[in-house]
């Protein structure tokens, strides 16, 4: 029985994506580089780096720091300024922590997580947070789900893995976890496999009820 849920954060607890793409291709353009929408979402996929091009255009190691930081900081910038909530799903995490207890298993850097909640209060119900200086090994590898396992004292058939990117699910499946792919644009094209799949996270309650119903 699933007792437990292992949410990743960006894009499917909010949409920071579109903004880190914008600050990446913001920063590359410093460095003479183009990278397209298509680009960024190959990489993705084939685990290419987005500053490959850059050294190919003879950046040196000094200059792709330098870009990196200012990324960063033009990251940061967006999330303090732009839109980033997803409607209805503050209501979805209510309603769920009255039957599991929940977690976050993030890749994002803890300053960035950490702004990007200073004013919201979606992690009012999560037991705990995992951001990327969390685990050494980071997706698809499955250590960063099974330190959260490890966290939550439990075994892989008590929790489910709340997922969006290929990545991220590989990494579930590596740690021997169920999956449930939320629909995303930013990376539908992966078309990545789950156990489960749903549109909006506002589905999670009922199909969550339905798995443990069917002791699934």
């Amino acid at each position: 029985m699933i007792t437990h849920l292992l949410f990743y954060f960006d894009g499917v607890l909010v949409n920071t994506e579109k903004w880190y793409f914008e600050a990446t291709r913001e920063a590359l353009a410093r460095l003479d580089v183009t990278m397209t929408f298509e680009d960024y979402k190959q990489h993705l996929v084939d685990g290419k780096s987005n500053w490959a091009g850059a050294a190919t255009k003879g950046a040196t190691y000094a200059e792709i720091e330098a870009a990196r930081e200012w990324r960063d900081d033009r990251y940061q910038y967006y999330l303090q300024g732009e839109e980033i909530d997803i409607p209805g799903v503050a209501e979805v995490l209510e309603e769920l922590a009255e039957s599991f207890q929940m977690a976050v298993i993030t890749t994002s850097k803890r300053r960035d997580f950490e702004l990007i909640h200073r004013e919201r209060t979606l992690l009012n119900r999560m037991a705990f947070v995992l951001c990327r200086e969390d685990y050494d090994l980071g997706k698809p590898h499955a250590e960063p789900y099974e330190t959260g396992l490890r966290r939550f004292g439990i075994v892989p058939d008590n929790a489910v893995v709340i997922e969006d990117s290929k990545r991220g699910l590989a990494a579930a499946e590596a740690a021997g976890i169920r999956t449930i792919k939320v629909h995303n644009e930013f990376v539908a094209h992966q078309q990545a496999e789950s156990d489960y799949s749903i549109q909006s996270l506002q589905e999670l309650p009922d199909l969550l009820g339905r798995i443990n119903g069917n002791k699934i």
